[in-house]
C-alpha cells in the first residue's frame, strides 16, 4: 500500500493500487450520489439526463460514467439514448450493443487454441525390450 492524495479532496490515505486514487470518504459520498440518482431515475423514467444532473446535483458526465459501467440504465421511454462505440448503434447501458459484445467475445475465443485430449500413454517396456550393458544382468 501507498500513500497518495486523493484526486477529490486532496487528503492522504492509503491506496491499494486499484482503481482511482480517492479516499474512503470520497468513495462513500460518491456511492451516496449514485443512490440518489438510481432513485430519482427509478422514481421518475421520463426524466432528461440533464433534470437527473441538475436534481441530484452530480455532473452529466458522472452520469454517462455510470452508464458505461453499466450501473445506471434510462427507460426507453425517457428518451435518453446512448450510442455503440463500436457500431454506432443506440444502446441503454454499457459502452457496447450486445452484437458487438458477442462478436468480440467470438474473436477472443478464437484467439486461443482450445486443450487438446491428452495422448495416449506410452506402451509399457518389456523386461526383454531394455538396454543392456556388457558385463551385467
Amino acid at each position: 500500500m501507498e500513500l497518495r492524495n486523493c484526486i477529490k479532496c486532496g487528503k492522504i490515505f492509503g491506496y491499494r493500487g486499484v482503481g482511482p486514487a480517492i479516499c474512503d470518504n470520497c468513495k462513500k459520498e460518491a456511492e451516496e450520489r449514485f443512490d440518489k440518482v438510481k432513485e430519482y431515475i427509478r422514481d421518475n423514467p421520463l426524466t432528461s439526463i440533464n433534470e437527473v444532473a441538475e436534481e441530484c446535483h452530480v455532473t452529466v458526465a458522472q452520469i454517462k460514467q455510470w452508464v458505461r459501467e453499466e450501473r445506471l440504465m434510462f427507460s426507453k421511454e425517457s428518451g435518453v439514448v446512448f450510442h455503440c462505440e463500436n457500431c454506432g448503434a443506440p444502446i441503454r447501458t454499457g459502452r457496447f450493443c450486445e452484437k458487438c459484445k458477442s462478436e468480440m467475445v467470438n474473436d477472443l475465443d478464437g484467439m486461443y487454441q482450445k486443450p487438446q485430449a491428452p495422448a495416449a500413454p506410452p506402451k509399457r517396456q518389456r523386461e526383454t525390450d531394455r538396454m543392456r550393458f556388457a558385463g551385467r544382468k
